[in-house]
C-alpha cells in the first residue's frame, strides 16, 4: 500500500481538528495505517516551539520571526515524524502544513511566497502533500465556531483582526486556484459527518 501525505488547511474555526480525527478513522477502515499529527507541533522539538508561537500577545512576534519559528518547527516535525511514517508506508494526516505559513505569514503578514518556500526547501527539502483539503466556511460562521471552541482562551492567531483573517482566507483561495491538482476546496458547512464524506470522496483516486 502506498504511503500518502494529506493535509487539512483553512482559517480558524473551520473544523480541521475534528475532521482530521474522523478522516483518519475512515481511512483506517479502508485498511490503511494512519498517523495523525499537527502544526505547529507533531514532534517534541516542534511542540516546544509551538508554545512560543501560540501564546502571548498577538504582536509578540513579527511575521518574519513567526515564519522562521514555523520553519524550524516544521523541519523537526518532518524529520522526526512525517518522513519516518511515510517511509514505513503509513498515511500521514496533518492539521496544517506549509500552506498555512504561506497564508498567515505570507498573505496576511506580507512575506513573499518565494521567501517562505525558500525556508521550506532549506528545512524540509521542499516536501509537499499529495493532497491538501482546504476547508471553507463563511468568516462569521467560522469566528463563531472558534469562539465556542476557545471558550475565551484564544491563541495569538485567533486574536488577530477581521481584516487579517480575510487576508488569510484570500491567500488560501489564491493558492487553491494556482494548484488545483493538489489543493481541493471542501465546504465545511453542514454536519461533521457530511464534511467527512466530502473529504473521503476527494480521496477516491488515492485510496
Amino acid at each position: 500500500m502506498s504511503a500518502r501525505f494529506i493535509t487539512l488547511e483553512g482559517g480558524e474555526g473551520v473544523g480541521k481538528s475534528t475532521q482530521l480525527k474522523a478522516l483518519a478513522d475512515a481511512i483506517r477502515a479502508q485498511g490503511h495505517s494512519v498517523v495523525t499529527t499537527r502544526e505547529p507541533g507533531g514532534s517534541p522539538g516542534a511542540e516546544a516551539i509551538r508554545s512560543l508561537l501560540m501564546t502571548g500577545d498577538k504582536d509578540r512576534w513579527s511575521s518574519r520571526a513567526e515564519a522562521l519559528l514555523f520553519a524550524a518547527a516544521r523541519a523537526d516535525h518532518v524529520e522526526k515524524t512525517i518522513r519516518p511514517a511515510l517511509e514505513r508506508g503509513d498515511w500521514v494526516l496533518c492539521d496544517r502544513f506549509v500552506d498555512s505559513t504561506r497564508a498567515y505569514q505570507g498573505g496576511a503578514g506580507g512575506l513573499s511566497d518565494t521567501e517562505i518556500l525558500s525556508l521550506h526547501t532549506i528545512g524540509c527539502g521542499g516536501l509537499m502533500p499529495d493532497r491538501t483539503f482546504l476547508l471553507t466556511l463563511d468568516l462569521d460562521q467560522a469566528a463563531a465556531r472558534a469562539e465556542t471552541r476557545d471558550g475565551g482562551k484564544a491563541d495569538r492567531f485567533a486574536l488577530q483582526t477581521e481584516q487579517y483573517h480575510r487576508s488569510v482566507a484570500k491567500a488560501f483561495l489564491d493558492m487553491a486556484a494556482a494548484s488545483p491538482d493538489r489543493i481541493h476546496l471542501v465546504s465545511a458547512v453542514g454536519s461533521p459527518e457530511a464534511v467527512t464524506a466530502r473529504l473521503m470522496a476527494g480521496l477516491s483516486d488515492l485510496l
